[in-house]
């Protein structure tokens, strides 16, 4: 029998409205968690890190992993520092590694880590989903943001797009929207000024999909040597979403992409998040495909479901909806699982959360991060418990 995905969940820390109590509900037994409110650059000190886990512990689960600890600027633009905030991070992994939490996962996206433009789409049955409206990204950063060279990078027809969006939205309808977009940081509900996005946009003036990505190799190359002596097991997150957005560009996008992830400091630890949501943002990725040529570096996945349209956008639909074809990946990742356990690899139980959940029923009541609802991601995880049973039982 192949064994079971390790079912966890996603947990912002002591004041997350979505409650250690609350997913004891779900049948999850492990928690990804991260010390958000240690500010990105510095340690994470091996007392912190234990005050942590023995919350965690005490409402009887595992840390699972860490998600995330976050990359400064300065090692993604290569500026004055990076030595000593790879150094910090370092120092971070080492203490993880001391506590007993070996599975890292972080990301190498410029300022935003996740952008939406709706964080409260209404579906045919109320319920409220996460949506990429590409029209409204491209009013945003056309005609609210009026980044300079944003018109070169817009077609005529999605110029007139975006100028009809914002023709029609209220006042407020555009106040929200600012607040959307502004608001993909890291594990926190701050929500940047036009001013600070600013100000963040120049830190990257000089800094193209190339060196950005030379400067993710150096990162690793840096860092991966002493995670494997740690057990520590790294695992990039691909950009949400895949394509450059702001003039930023975006290097965690494609099968390509990961390749060159895991090719710039070949090692166990240097691994992959497979998100099925961010890949599957882009009709040119197989999902499917890349497990089976790439699966051997997962560490971590996050399955959910988006459904695409046809002008880039795209918006959070039901787990085992939505443009993946999300049996045809469960069974490659069984099959990945299965090679694990037959080459005697250790890490073929690999952790897994349902991802960007709905708000149903009782969610509305609480103020929860957006996507990150309980009743919804319980729904999420209790499809994706049922599928992978499926799935492994017809390969027996």
């Amino acid at each position: 029998m192949i064994t079971n995905l390790e079912q966890t969940f996603r947990w912002y820390g002591p004041n997350d409205a979505a409650t250690l109590q609350a997913i004891s509900h779900t049948g999850a037994t492990g928690i990804v968690n991260a010390l958000h409110y240690i500010p990105t650059g510095e340690v994470w000190s091996l007392d912190e890190i234990k005050k942590r886990k023995d919350i965690i512990e005490a409402a009887g689960f595992r840390w699972s992993v860490v998600e995330s600890v976050n990359v400064h600027d300065t090692i993604k633009t290569a500026a004055a520092g990076r030595d000593q905030h790879i150094k910090n991070y370092i120092e971070t992994l080492k203490n993880l590694s001391a506590a007993g939490v070996k599975t890292v996962c972080y990301n190498f996206m410029p300022v935003l880590d996740w952008t939406r433009t709706d964080i409260d789409y209404r579906l045919q049955n109320g319920a409220s989903a996460l949506r990429f409206h590409a029209p409204a990204l491209a009013a945003f950063d056309l005609y609210i943001l009026e980044r300079p060279g944003a018109f070169d990078e817009f077609t005529p027809a999605q110029q007139q797009a975006a100028k009809a969006y914002l023709d029609s939205i209220t006042a407020e309808e555009k106040q929200q929207l600012i607040k959307n977009v502004m608001a993909g940081l890291p594990g926190t509900k701050d929500v940047l000024t036009i001013d600070q996005f600013k100000e963040f946009l120049k830190r990257y003036e000089n800094t193209d999909a190339v060196s950005l990505k030379a400067n993710m190799a150096y990162f690793l190359q840096a860092i991966i040597p002493d995670a494997e002596k740690l057990g520590i097991k790294m695992c990039v997150h691909p950009d949400d979403p895949p394509f450059p957005i702001f003039g930023l560009p975006r290097i965690v996008s494609t099968e390509k992409d990961l390749n060159d992830v895991v090719n710039a400091a070949p090692s166990p630890s240097n691994g992959i998040t497979f998100c099925t949501g961010s890949l599957g943002a882009r009709g040119d990725n197989d999902l499917p495909g890349i497990v089976e040529r790439l699966g051997q570096h997962f560490h971590f996945l996050h399955l959910r479901n988006v459904k695409r349209e046809a002008d880039g956008s795209f918006y959070e639909d039901n787990h085992l909806e939505g443009s993946t074809d999300m049996f045809a990946v469960m069974k490659a990742i069984a099959l990945e699982q299965k090679k694990r356990q037959d080459a005697g690899r250790d890490d073929a139980v690999i952790p897994m959360r349902p991802d960007h959940g709905h708000k149903l029923l009782d969610d509305f009541n609480h103020d929860t991060f957006p996507g990150y609802s309980v009743i919804g991601r319980l729904k999420g995880l209790a499809e994706l418990r049922g599928l992978e049973l499926g799935v492994k039982r017809s390969l027996l």
